[in-house]
């Protein structure tokens, strides 16, 4: 649904319009929120942007309402809950209700308003078993509790009836919020020496890559459905930290993840197979191009 703003009065009598698309983005402050708020503002679209204080995504009514008032004709759904290891137990509850009962309502209003909905998920849908990059037609099996939910949600919105793109991603970072290549730049401060898994193999990604892609699906009128997207190339944690620290002191060592136990099963290789990505004509920059464009390193 779009919105029309009139422009003048004509001689007639009769007002006329210039219909004029509005996008709403959820999960405003987060790293992949404040990327896509950047990207509308630089190109002078209109949008309204919410972050978790303005908009409880698992308050239905407020959803509904947000929706219906705002009007957008795309919504980009950021708001996640991220928090791997504490889904696990203290924090599960949150990310159920985020990642599973708000995203049902952002999928059920986007529904009910003709509202085009784009919402992330994660490769950690896939147990990380299988050798080759997972297509996006290929069964899943998550074995933690962020990606059970992040899997009910791609569900919700696909039993929705919007007009709905699911765009699952991995290994994200960019300069806004914490992430993967900040936390390795803090470190590296105060330790000459880090460990860091080298049998976690995936692709990295770059939140300005990810949100020009989510709006090139819109903007290009690609098929809804689900879309894998990250950076070109693969990298184990270990290899990116080295390209983060490139320019640094510190010893990096590489260590087995029963080396460095975490609470969340992590999938051992989780490459996202880009082929469908890249037949809609995207150009996705290499991991080594995108993390030297967004200017986080070497500084």
């Amino acid at each position: 649904m779009s919105h029309n703003i009139p422009l003048k009065n004509r001689n007639d009598g009769f007002f006329y319009y210039d219909w004029i698309m509005r996008y709403l983005i959820t999960g405003a402050n987060g790293q992949l929120g404040r990327e896509l708020h950047e990207l509308l503002e630089a190109q002078n679209l209109d949008f309204s942007a919410y972050d978790s204080k303005m908009l409880d995504i698992t308050n239905r009514q407020a959803v509904f309402e947000a929706v219906q008032a705002q009007a957008p004709g795309v919504i980009f759904d950021a708001a996640a809950y991220t928090k791997v290891d504490a889904a696990e137990d203290e924090g599960k509850a949150r990310n159920w209700a985020v990642n599973v009962d708000g995203t049902k309502n952002l999928a059920q209003a986007a529904a009910a308003f003709g509202a085009t909905l784009v919402y992330v998920s994660t490769d950690y849908v896939f147990d990380g078993k299988k050798e080759t990059p997972y297509l996006e037609t290929d069964s899943v099996n998550p074995k933690n509790e962020y990606g059970k939910a992040k899997l009910a949600g791609e569900k919700a919105v696909l039993a929705s009836h919007a007009k709905a793109y699911v765009v699952r991603t991995s290994w994200v970072y960019g300069e806004y919020g914490h992430n993967f290549v900040y936390t390795m730049q803090k470190l590296a401060e105060t330790h000459p020496k880090l460990t860091v898994v080298n049998d976690q193999i995936g692709r990295p990604t770059w939140t300005k890559s990810l949100a020009e892609f989510m709006q090139h699906l819109v903007d290009s009128g690609q098929e809804p459905g689900i879309y894998n997207f990250s950076n070109d190339g693969t990298a184990s944690w270990y290899q990116f930290a080295q390209e983060i620290l490139k320019g640094s002191q510190a010893e990096i060592e590489p260590v087995t993840s029963e080396q460095f136990p975490q609470k969340a099963y992590r999938p051992r290789h989780s490459i996202l197979d880009l082929k469908k990505a890249k037949a809609t004509g995207f150009k996705i920059p290499t991991w080594q191009e995108a993390l030297k464009m967004s200017g986080m390193i070497d500084k």
